[in-house]
């Protein structure tokens, strides 16, 4: 893969989009703006339907552009309840679309092309590591059993998602893979109520009923297509 010169760009801006994603998540959490992070993935999936027509030429059936609609809708009306638009809800929409895309361009095998983007990543990562140890500032010294081991499986929790994020970008249509995504937001935003304990009020149930509509309509209409393009079998 490497030996191809567009390919190995693409590579590079994907690991580039990725690593941006993960930290600005990871700042999302530590921060306690698990809000904004919730809003940029639901923002999310609208970017990657709009890539997916403006550089693929996917295009919606009438069900599906009126899920799309009512989603879209949910999301503005997240956005103007909260006041304004925060750059994490951007950045973290902009970057996971932008990886999507190229994942879907490229079209490498999601354990292939994971490998060689935590490849890119491994010399900056083994950099910070060495001034975090020099400076006495890493975790996994300073830190207690509970703290190391959570930061470990955190690298576990992230890479098995990514690898069948990766795996199913070549297999369906950027758009499905939009809508689908509107469950992480949507788990995001359980965590932040159930475990968290953040309110849940009129606003968060309004977007939630929306999102769903849009979710249900989206997916009749994918079964519904399908369902007209099987062929009977004759005995």
């Amino acid at each position: 893969m490497l030996r191809q010169k567009k390919l190995f760009f693409l590579l590079l801006a994907s690991t580039f989009f990725i690593s941006v994603n993960w930290i600005v998540y990871v700042i999302s959490v530590v921060t306690d703006r698990l809000v904004d992070s919730s809003l940029g993935y639901y923002i999310n999936p609208l970017v990657t339907v709009v890539f997916g027509f403006l550089f693929l030429g996917e295009r919606l059936r009438k069900l599906q552009m009126v899920a799309v609609v009512i989603a879209f809708i949910g999301v503005v009306y997240l956005t103007i309840s909260q006041g304004s638009l925060p750059w994490i809800s951007v950045t973290l929409a902009g970057t996971f679309a932008m990886y999507g895309l190229m994942r879907k361009i490229m079209g490498v095998g999601s354990i292939e092309g994971l490998t060689v983007e935590m490849t890119f990543t491994l010399p900056i990562c083994i950099v910070l590591q060495w001034w975090l140890f020099s400076t006495e500032s890493a975790e996994i010294i300073a830190g207690d059993w509970f703290i190391t081991g959570g930061l470990l499986l955190g690298g576990f929790v992230t890479i098995v998602p990514l690898l069948l994020f990766a795996s199913g970008a070549i297999r369906v249509k950027l758009s499905t893979m939009g809508i689908l995504q509107y469950i992480a937001p949507s788990g995001q935003l359980l965590l932040a109520t159930l475990i968290f304990h953040e309110q849940f009020g009129v606003t968060q149930g309004i977007v939630f009923g929306l999102i769903w509509v849009a979710v249900l309509l989206y997916s009749f209409d994918a079964w519904r297509n399908a369902s007209v393009t099987v062929e009977p079998t004759i005995e």
